[in-house]
């Protein structure tokens, strides 16, 4: 690092790409309940992956109207 260039801290720096992190959280989503068809036995499964999936989705949805509304985090 040379003496000239100015020390930032990682709040400064700008946030990665929201697009590919909303699409990134869909398709981690539509995979989570492509697992459903599968050959395991009983519902305990079922039930996390299902719940993976809307909380997934939730935060998603949530991030968007907060955006909208001009609440960002």
């Amino acid at each position: 690092m040379a003496g000239t260039e100015p020390v930032t801290s990682p709040d400064q720096h700008k946030p990665g790409h929201r697009k590919l992190g909303r699409i990134g959280a869909v398709v981690s989503a539509l995979v989570l309940l492509s697992m459903l068809i599968g050959n395991h036995e009983g519902r305990v499964e079922d039930i996390w992956l299902i719940g993976l999936a809307v909380g997934l989705l939730t935060i998603v949805v949530g991030d968007a109207v907060l955006r909208r509304n001009g609440l960002r985090s």
